[in-house]
């Protein structure tokens, strides 16, 4: 097994390997919450813990302890594609909690790691993807691999766009859908498509890296149409697993003005019969507004649910909400996610939901990740929340059970405790 108690055994790897060199970074995403219920002295030896466990499921590798809620692990191998099954490996260990003074903790960890031929070995640049690759997971909520060889091709904005023009179509691109729970009734009302790129040598480009190269190109409108047909698609197969439920897709601002795609995108829609929303942000329609709204009021005529995206995060316009065909407001998660520790977010989430309401739209909050969040959201009269408390984006086969299982009702349970305890404080104040 690796010691991991020697830093030494860091060092050098060796010289005539003419394999692949991975480095994964592994960091403690709860380490402030294990902190806070084990204590300060036994949360900064736990590192320790976590290393071994580690150490067992990857016998080869080379652990160091970087810092409290850090590990850097390194490793040879003979394929790249070994480095994502060392990052299951890892992934799985951690299903089974710790064992903390009798009590029984999750370890809650987020990896990035980085590949490259040992040939090519750059130790900076090597460290310096795997800390990308780890700001990306912590994003993705997922593991993320990155290979070095590859990166300085990423800068590329020309060559991205025309491998993205050949992947449209191909295998690369897949959907992951993440759903909407309704607060008041306690179910799952529609799901939300999101668009991923998994690149045969680059690994998964994040949306917010190939969306704006998209828009450039104009590959957005074949981009689009294809989430739409694919979305279309995986709308059957959940209906034909007793699951009718609306899906909604993100729209990007240039499309609002293009009367072909509009064209397109009703003609696929009202031949399928299929039930969609299409999410849009605020800034898309003040690009140009006549357009936008002409063609949005086009896609509501046939049945399209509108929903207005990141509410708050651009410029919040009257002007333009009022006119919006929209029956959806998503407040964005920069409000959410400080809900229960800020002075003002609360005060200005109460304010939408009252606003959107008194509009005629209900109301959802995205990026929801406690209990306390969705518990003081449902206090405030918000409609439905989305984020990784409800659950993670997730594939088509992962959706189906998790719809059949009915898993949301976990949280909704949970929630009752934060609840009672606001509504204490309420009457007390």
């Amino acid at each position: 097994m690796t010691d991991v108690s020697d830093p030494a055994t860091m060092s050098c790897l060796p010289v005539a390997f003419h394999g692949w060199q991975f480095v994964i970074l592994a960091e403690v995403a709860n380490f402030a919450m294990l902190r806070r219920h084990v204590g300060r002295a036994r949360a900064d030896t736990l590192v320790g813990d976590i290393a071994l466990r580690i150490a067992a499921v990857l016998p080869q590798s080379r652990i160091e302890i970087a810092a409290r809620d850090l590990i850097d692990i390194a490793l040879l191998a003979d394929q790249q594609d070994e480095l994502d099954l060392a990052l299951e490996l890892i992934a799985h260990a951690f299903t089974t909690p710790f064992d903390i003074d009798g009590e029984l903790y999750h370890v809650d960890l987020t990896l990035g790691g980085a590949s490259v031929r040992a040939p090519q070995h750059d130790e900076v640049r090597l460290i310096e993807e795997a800390e990308l690759a780890l700001a990306d997971a912590r994003v993705e909520r997922g593991p993320i691999a990155r290979d070095v060889s590859a990166a300085s091709a990423s800068l590329d904005r020309l060559m991205l766009a025309r491998e993205l023009h050949k992947a449209i179509g191909g295998d690369q691109l897949f959907l992951q859908y993440q759903p909407k729970v309704h607060l008041r009734r306690q179910e799952i009302v529609s799901v939300e498509a999101l668009v991923r790129w998994r690149h045969p040598q680059r690994g998964l480009v994040l949306p917010s890296d190939f969306i704006p190269i998209a828009e450039e190109s104009r590959d957005i409108v074949a981009l689009t149409l294809w989430t739409i047909e694919q979305v279309i698609g995986d709308q059957r197969i959940l209906a034909a697993h007793g699951h009718e439920l609306p899906i909604f897709i993100n729209i990007a601002g240039v499309l609002l003005a293009d009367a072909r795609f509009v064209r397109q995108a009703c003609e696929m829609i009202t031949s399928s019969g299929a039930r969609l929303g299409f999410e849009i942000t605020e800034t898309s329609v003040i690009r140009d507004p006549e357009s936008a709204i002409r063609n949005l009021q086009i896609f509501a005529d046939i049945g399209i649910v509108i929903a207005i995206d990141d509410y708050g995060a651009g410029l919040s316009s009257l002007a333009y909400l009022k006119q919006l065909p929209a029956s959806e407001l998503k407040i964005d998660k920069l409000f959410v996610t400080q809900l229960t520790s800020s002075n003002r977010d609360p005060l200005i989430v109460r304010s939408t939901i009252d606003l959107a309401h008194a509009l005629e739209m209900e109301v959802v909050a995205e990026g929801v990740e406690t209990p306390s969040a969705m518990a003081l959201l449902s206090v405030m009269g918000c409609d439905m929340i989305q984020g990784f408390l409800v659950s993670r984006p997730i594939g088509i086969d992962a959706l189906l059970p998790f719809l059949a299982e009915e898993r949301h009702l976990a949280i909704a349970r949970d929630v009752r405790s934060p609840l009672t305890r606001i509504a204490a404080v309420r009457k007390t104040g």
